[in-house]
This record gives C-alpha cells, sequence and structure tokens, in this order.
C-alpha cells in the first residue's frame, strides 16, 4: 500500500461534499491502492450535520480511509494536506445575480488561501468547486504566494461532460467515443463550448451536426445547464458536479486517457492572446500531477470572439475583488 494522503474538503456537510466525500473514500478520485486521510471543514453551524456524515462514513468501513476529521477551524483543515478541494461557499439561489455571488464569496476564499499558504504541504494541489468558481480559484491562488499558481485550478469538467452529453444526445455517438471537446472561458453563461475540433468515433464533430443547432442549440443550452437545473429543482446541481469534481482530480492527478483533451480553469499567461493572470479554461491533457494547455489550435473568428466575450467576464470579476488579491 502506498502512504495516506490528506485530502481537504471545505463545506463538508453541503450538497455536492455530500456525494463527493463517499466518491474519494471509496478510491474513485485517487486510486484503488491510494489511502487517504480525510480533513473536513465546515462552518459552526453546521457541524452537528457533519457529524451524521462522520457516522456514515464509518458505518462504510471504507478500505482506504485510514482517518477522518471533522473541524471548523481551517487551519487544523488544511494542515500538511496533499490536496484541497474547496467545495464551501454560498450557493447561488434562484434569481440570484452572480456579481452577488461573487462578493459574498470572495473574502471566504481569500481566507482560505493564506490558510493553505500557512499550513498546507508546499506540493498541494487545489480544486475549486464553489462559485464563482474561476474568480474564486484567483482570490485563493493569490492569497497563497509560496504556492506556485499551477497548483491552483478551478473545475470546468462539468461544463466539458455537459458539453459530451449534448452531442451524445444529438447524434447518438456514446460520449466516450466522443474526443477533443473543449470549453473555454468562464464557469458562467459566457463559456464557450468549442466542438470544431471534436471527433465523434474518428469523424469530424462539424460533419455530424449543423452549425445552426451549434449556435442555437449546444452554446446556450450549456452555458445556461446550471440555471436551468436550479429552475427544474429548486436548488443546484451537486450529484453532477461532484462526480466532475471527481474526474477533474482523477485526471490531474494520476493522467488524462489516451491524451484526449479535457477542460480545466488554470492561471493565463498570454496563451491564445488571452490576458494575464486570470483563471481560465483551456483544453489540456494531464501527466504526472502536472497539466499541459494545448496549443497551437486554430480558431476561427466566431471562436475568438467567444473567447473576449468571456475574458471580458473574467477581467470584470478579477476587477471587482482587486483588494483581495
Amino acid at each position: 500500500m502506498k502512504p495516506a494522503v490528506k485530502v481537504a474538503v471545505t463545506g463538508a456537510a453541503g450538497n455536492i461534499a455530500y456525494s463527493l466525500i463517499f466518491q474519494i473514500a471509496s478510491g474513485n478520485m485517487l486510486g484503488k491502492d491510494q489511502p487517504v486521510i480525510l480533513q473536513l471543514i465546515e462552518i459552526p453551524p453546521a457541524m452537528g450535520v457533519l457529524q451524521g456524515v462522520l457516522m456514515e462514513l464509518d458505518d462504510c468501513a471504507f478500505p482506504l480511509l485510514e482517518s477522518v476529521m471533522a473541524t471548523d477551524d481551517i487551519h487544523k483543515g488544511f494542515e500538511d494536506i496533499d490536496y484541497a478541494l474547496l467545495v464551501g461557499a454560498r450557493p447561488r439561489s434562484k434569481g440570484m445575480e452572480r456579481s452577488d455571488l461573487l462578493l459574498s464569496n470572495a473574502e471566504i476564499f481569500s481566507a482560505q488561501g493564506k490558510a493553505i499558504n500557512a499550513v498546507a504541504k508546499p506540493s498541494v494541489h487545489v480544486l475549486v468547486i464553489g462559485n464563482p468558481a474561476n474568480t474564486n480559484a484567483l482570490i485563493a491562488m493569490h492569497n497563497a504566494p509560496d504556492i506556485s499558481c499551477k497548483q491552483f485550478t478551478a473545475m470546468m469538467r462539468l461544463d466539458h461532460q455537459r458539453t459530451l452529453a449534448q452531442l451524445e444526445i444529438k447524434t447518438g455517438v456514446h460520449h466516450t467515443k466522443i474526443t477533443k471537446v473543449a470549453v473555454w472561458g468562464n464557469h458562467s453563461a459566457t463559456q464557450y463550448p468549442d466542438i470544431n475540433h471534436a471527433l465523434l468515433d474518428g469523424k469530424a464533430a462539424l460533419d455530424c451536426v449543423e452549425q445552426a443547432w451549434v449556435e442555437n442549440a449546444l452554446i446556450p443550452t450549456v452555458q445556461n445547464r446550471g440555471a436551468a437545473i436550479i429552475e427544474a429543482r429548486g436548488a443546484s446541481s451537486a450529484a453532477s458536479a461532484a462526480l466532475s469534481g471527481v474526474y477533474h482530480m482523477n485526471d490531474w492527478i494520476l493522467g488524462s486517457h489516451h491524451n484526449d483533451w479535457i477542460s480545466m480553469a488554470v492561471c493565463t499567461s498570454g496563451q491564445y492572446d488571452i490576458e494575464q493572470d486570470l483563471i481560465f479554461s483551456f483544453p489540456v491533457t494531464c501527466d504526472h500531477e502536472d497539466y499541459k494547455i494545448v496549443e497551437g489550435i486554430e480558431m476561427n473568428d466566431f471562436s475568438l470572439a467567444r473567447l473576449k466575450i468571456t475574458e471580458q467576464e473574467l477581467i470584470q470579476e478579477r476587477d471587482a475583488v482587486r483588494h483581495l488579491l
């Protein structure tokens, strides 16, 4: 057996974490040969609910789960961790403006970044799931100056999976046979699901669907899927978000499959003429706890215009929280 690794999860009594924690403990995230120590973090009013989660973890008797700790102290929760999944955030509710969500969560991620910087392992890998995830990740990253910016990411995998699902529904090609899908930009209604280079069982996706469907159905459906789920069930997506976090970390830490593209929001340094110092989603490949942005993708005018729209939104979000950077 490998030595156990420490995994911190914030918002551990929430709906997303409830689905996520059991996936981690079962080995679905880091591998069936990787023991884990869970360090679960919540706010004081939710600690009672979290005790119920601990009871269920006990009852599951996971072979890979070495120990569990629950705390409302972020410094204890992040101490000596290898991986952090920052799930806890004020949830987006029906009718809530994105700007309100941004400001209400900004100070949370500022404090978490500082605590990670102070007590986590220097090699810690951080995934931000709590929305608005891209800018929350930027805030946490800036408040952890001793940790490489490449070790902070935000989750766009849910949008990537949503794009695959819509292509499967449209064409009948199973999603496991669809490759080279990309989702660019922000986890918001400005994101750009891009199938210009996608292959459906080896055949160009654009030969299988109409451009009008791409522009009028695929893109807006993926962009607004989160809001549609809130409208339908009265709450944000939880199970699909948790599973996407598992996929994200599994590929990042263990390597992406068959060298296919996955979508991850990472810190920019000028790629594709996107402004530096944003957390922006690109197609990437992963290997040995590292990622590499796929470079040299040809972009048509339609795609370039879409990238600029989502870039501008991220610039505006960054400017709104600049006092915390």
